[in-house]
């Protein structure tokens, strides 16, 4: 989501900084901005691409050895260039306090308000220039000291960095509740939102905790804790390559993210010989054995991989499963079950909602926990008992694709684990599950051969404004993802329902212009799913199916099929929904849309 980047060196640091907000763009953004202390506070904003903001600092040979960036996702204020970070304060003439921030402050209205009484004056409509403001207003001569003072009357979540005209040899930074890093260089010290920013300029990465505020400076670097106390946080070492940026034969990285699939997944797999607990982590086999269910919590299309985990768990591993949204689970009151696995789901294991469902829960007693998960540096992996990391590798698109393909295959995996641990798969079913698992990047690459025939259906798509996709059972989650790719990238309204429920309302929707997309594997309910369709066939409507090919459906008037190039079993759900991803993707290029930095979107929601 918004991204931070900060530096204090003996150079110009202004390309460093441009450089990191660059590599941070893939997580969507509306604004972006940098400011230095040279001789005063200097900034420049823009409400388009980082490129553009490039162009303005080389233009106006804008340089500096001390400054902070930023790029924004609009939540407080309209993405404008008043509202765009840095903020100032004062926010007129003679500026102070320059800061960035990522979060939400919840009480940013009442110390607004208190704030306006002491005479100061706000230019935008963002909370953030409200910590500016009291930053300023606290200020005793130590930056340091103030941020600590100024941070007790926050309520919400933030990363903040800051820097004062009158101390040009300091960083502030500042963390709860959203991802704040140090980056260590020779005589040069850095800070940033996710190591990725910085990850060009150096290897030596600190991860600050909870409550941390860090004092920056050229050659050192002191850390206190939410207490106050002076703190040391390990030093890591973190690799980070540049292949962000290389498209190679691609037009878009989602494009390129739904080819690299089948090696996602081979390296999601790489050295699984045998199922066994110790997959997940060397106290697995310990934690597995004292759970009595799983409780899975997160958002967005991580949510559709729990909600496809639920039929493996369920029907494969006989172990009862609860799915639940984040973002609800934390406001509700439920009814805590200590020998529950909570397992969360996140592609950047940064998700704001996610986490602090995860806190939720242990705080209501739950002791076991599993974080699936792409990103090993991450707080949610840092958080959990217990992990296993998907080896999607950087994902660009803000539509997610090969993240969700391997969290499956993790998934099944875990599946896998607790049905052998519960007596609930023999050697021959566990060799035989091994043999399709390594069988399945092969099997995608057949699926991704599918792409000149949903090209094809991209064009009828293109111009539609409404689209309905069906599923039954496990497909029934998959038919959901394939929906929200769709209204995620083409802004085409799409809603996904078990098809047994067409006749329950949304038959209502069904007329000559509304395609209906079915995913229709050969497995029990195939015969159900056939009666479904002729509900929408009877109504005019225009199905569009994806059919494994011993299912005997053809391609008739108002009826037009694509067949998969084979069943495959339990497993089917990871291969159905690749043509889901490519038809969305088609249907947005036809339509023109910025496939990868969707309208209204961001990539790691790092905000409630």
């Amino acid at each position: 989501m918004c991204g931070i980047v900060g530096a204090i060196a003996a150079r110009n640091i202004v390309p460093v900084l441009v450089e990191g907000l660059r590599r941070l763009e893939y997580r969507g953004y509306d604004s972006c901005g940098v400011a230095v202390n040279n001789q005063g506070l200097k900034r420049a904003r823009s409400v388009a691409r980082v490129a553009e903001l490039d162009q303005q600092v080389k233009d106006s040979h804008f340089e500096g050895v001390i400054g902070i960036a930023h790029t924004r996702w609009a939540t407080h204020g309209a993405p404008a260039t008043n509202n765009a970070h840095p903020h100032f304060s004062p926010s007129q003439t003679d500026a102070r306090i320059a800061l960035v921030h990522n979060g939400i402050i919840e009480n940013y209205e009442e110390i607004r308000a208190d704030l306006k009484t002491k005479g100061f004056v706000f230019e935008s409509q963002t909370d953030t220039e409200v910590i500016a403001h009291l930053i300023n207003h606290l200020y005793d001569g130590d930056l340091f000291r103030t941020v600590q003072n100024a941070i007790k009357k926050l309520t919400g979540a933030y990363a903040i960095a800051v820097f004062c005209r009158d101390e040009p040899n300091r960083v502030v930074g500042a963390r709860f509740g959203s991802p704040l890093v140090i980056g260590l260089g020779e005589g040069e010290n850095f800070l940033a939102s996710d190591a990725m920013a910085i990850s060009g300029t150096t290897k030596h990465i600190v991860y600050l905790e909870e409550g941390d505020v860090v004092d920056l400076q050229r050659d050192s670097f002191h850390i206190v804790d939410k207490q106050g106390a002076m703190v040391q946080r390990e030093i890591r070492i973190v690799e980070a390559g540049s292949g962000i940026e290389e498209l190679g034969p691609y037009q878009h990285f989602m494009q390129k993210e739904i080819f690299e699939q089948p090696r996602a997944v081979a390296d999601t797999l790489e050295g699984v010989e045998v199922i066994s607990p110790e997959l997940f982590g060397e106290k697995a086999a310990d934690v597995f054995s004292k759970i009595d269910s799983v409780l899975i919590l997160a958002c967005g299309t991580s949510y559709y991989s729990g909600l496809t985990a639920k039929y493996w768990l369920e029907a494969i591993a006989k172990i009862p499963t609860q799915v639940e949204v984040a973002s609800e689970y934390r406001y509700r009151e439920s009814v805590p079950n200590p020998k529950a696995l909570v397992m969360v789901i996140s592609q950047s294991g940064e998700t704001a909602d996610t986490l602090a469902a995860l806190k939720h829960a242990q705080s209501l007693g739950h002791i076991h926990t599993l974080a699936i998960c792409n990103v090993a540096t991450s707080a949610m992996v840092r958080l959990t008992e217990l992990q296993y990391l998907t080896r999607a590798g950087v994902e660009v698109g803000v539509a997610s694709t090969k993240a969700f393909t391997t969290q499956l295959t993790a998934l099944f995996l875990l599946t896998l684990s607790l049905a052998k641990l519960r007596k609930h798969l023999n050697p021959a079913q566990e060799a035989a599950a091994l043999r399709n698992l390594r069988h399945l990047p092969a099997a995608l690459q057949s699926v991704l051969a599918l792409e000149p025939q949903i090209v094809a259906w991209s064009q009828q798509f293109a111009h539609k404004e409404n689209a309905l996709f069906l599923g039954r059972g496990r497909h029934y989650p998959i038919a959901l993802e394939g929906a929200l790719k769709l209204k995620e990238i083409s802004y085409i309204h799409a809603e996904a329902y078990p098809a047994g429920e067409l006749k329950h309302g949304p038959l209502a929707l069904v007329t000559n212009e509304m395609p209906v997309v079915t995913i229709a594997p050969n497995d029990k309910l195939l015969e159900k799913l056939k009666s479904n369709m002729q509900e929408v066939r009877a109504r005019g409507g225009q199905l569009y199916v994806f059919a494994d090919g011993d299912t005997h459906i053809q391609s008739e008037p108002g009826l037009h099929v694509i067949r998969m190039p084979e069943h495959y079993g339990a497993l089917s759900p990871i291969l159905h929904v690749v043509p889901l991803q490519m038809l969305a993707y088609h249907t947005a290029l036809a339509r023109g849309t910025d496939v990868d930095k969707p309208r209204n979107l961001a990539k790691s929601v790092t905000v409630e």
